[in-house]
């Protein structure tokens, strides 16, 4: 009996670019599995500490890793993190970088009650481009691909699109 093997996704960016509502919808429409990774770290608290500066949980990489193992390797999966640097690169078939205008980040992160240098250093991630370039240096670079993220149109053209990417590598795999 054929196994149908199905792509591993990563979507990755700043907070606030639009990941997880991407992830989402991209999930409902494609029948992968989607995996928020700040919701799987809660939920197994797999922390390694408190960080003061920026008030919120330290998340233990290697526990991370641990805990998806398996289920990477079983594909069909859609992970949703602001870094990418501590997954393996043999887990995923394509990187989605969401990329947000500064100024309408800056927005969104306030109303998500983001303040001072926790939000000062988010909006400066996004406009040195910070996760792209991790991206880039973590990944083969065919495999890395920056979205808009500014509008709801965007947000419907990158849902066709990675549709579209996952239905071509399902026949192209299958």
């Amino acid at each position: 009996m054929k196994i149908n093997m199905r792509p591993n996704i990563l979507l990755t960016g700043t907070p606030g670019v639009g990941k997880t509502t991407l992830g989402k919808e991209l999930a409902q429409r494609t029948g992968l599995t989607y995996v928020n990774i700040g919701d799987l770290a809660q939920e197994g608290q797999l922390y390694d500490g408190y960080d003061e500066e920026y008030q919120c949980p330290i998340l233990d990489e290697d526990k991370v890793v641990d805990e998806l193992e398996d289920q990477m390797g079983e594909g069909g999966v859609i992970v949703d993190y602001h870094g990418c640097d501590l997954f393996p690169e043999r887990w995923f078939h394509i990187v989605f970088v969401l990329r947000t205008d500064s100024s309408q980040l800056y927005t969104r992160l306030e109303g998500r009650n983001y303040t001072g240098k926790k939000l000062q250093d988010n909006v400066q991630c996004e406009i040195f481009q910070t996760i792209y370039e991790e991206a880039m240096e973590a990944y083969k670079h065919e495999i890395v691909h920056q979205l808009p993220s500014n509008t709801p149109e965007d947000m419907e053209q990158n849902l066709d699109q990675i549709v579209q990417w996952t239905e071509q590598w399902i026949k192209d795999n299958n």
